[in-house]
């Protein structure tokens, strides 16, 4: 039995294809390049071959990276996508991250940073393959809004609204963690599968987002707070939050 962890790398260029799969298959790795995405879609169902990673090109023929992405989260596969690209645009890794991809690698990159991140994100989906979902919360309401994890559907006052896979994730992630102040290394190892050290923007974006989404104001959050220096807090109920933190000082002016 080959135990192994199996990289599927989808590039039309036959020459990176086949440097890349040199170097990974250097590493110790199982290598399959596909120059297509329906042949990678088609290899990802295949129960035959278990893949462990998908290294993906975002230019691709017939049918882009970022669909090709969409299509797997949409499948339900959380297995790790690292999207390679030449576009250096903050917005083309915002819909890279949109779409469900866990790292963004800007062409042309270094051999060593290629292999790191491989090795990162393989260390992180290996060790949590198998593991059961803590969460069991399946519908939940703060403030004006309504979420149904389950079926994907969002309130907000009375009106629908559309939430990527990436941002659901996230929010499901805060309201797991209800109060507690989240690292920003947290959320880049859990929700994202990058190494904490990372130096990324992502969570800034997607907190943004969530606060356009779900604030009366934006501008000055109530339940997506930013704490200085440490994280990240959600508060479902600020108004409790607040006679709380009164109750535990109450010299406080």
């Amino acid at each position: 039995m080959n135990n192994r962890p199996q990289i599927l790398v989808v590039e039309d260029e036959s020459h990176l294809a086949v440097g890349i799969k040199y170097n990974l298959e250097a590493e110790g790795y199982e290598v399959k390049t596909v120059g297509d995405g329906p042949t990678a879609l088609k290899t990802l169902e295949d129960d035959a071959y278990q893949v462990d990673l998908v290294i993906l090109d975002i230019m691709l023929p017939g049918m882009s990276g970022y669909a090709v992405c969409e299509t797997i989260r949409d499948a339900g596969n959380d297995v790790p996508v690292l999207l390679l690209s030449a576009r250096t645009l903050a917005e083309d890794r915002t819909r890279g991250f949109d779409a469900g991809a866990n790292q963004y690698l800007t062409k042309p990159f270094d051999l060593d940073e290629l292999l790191s991140r491989v090795n990162n994100l393989l260390k992180i989906h290996l060790q949590n393959r198998g593991k059961p979902q803590v969460s069991s919360v399946v519908e939940y309401s703060f403030g004006k809004s309504q979420i149904n994890f389950e079926t994907y559907e969002v309130t907000v006052a009375d009106q629908p609204v559309r939430l990527t896979k990436q941002e659901m994730k996230l929010l499901r992630y805060f309201i797991d963690n209800e109060s507690r102040v989240v690292p920003r290394s947290e959320l880049l190892e859990k929700i994202w599968g990058m190494p904490g050290y990372i130096n990324t923007r992502a969570p800034d974006q997607f907190i943004r987002r969530l606060r356009k989404m779900f604030e009366p104001d934006p501008a000055k959050p109530v339940h997506f707070l930013t704490i200085r220096d440490a994280g990240y807090r959600f508060v479902a109920n600020p108004e409790s939050a607040a006679e709380d933190s009164l109750q535990e000082s109450p010299d406080a002016s």
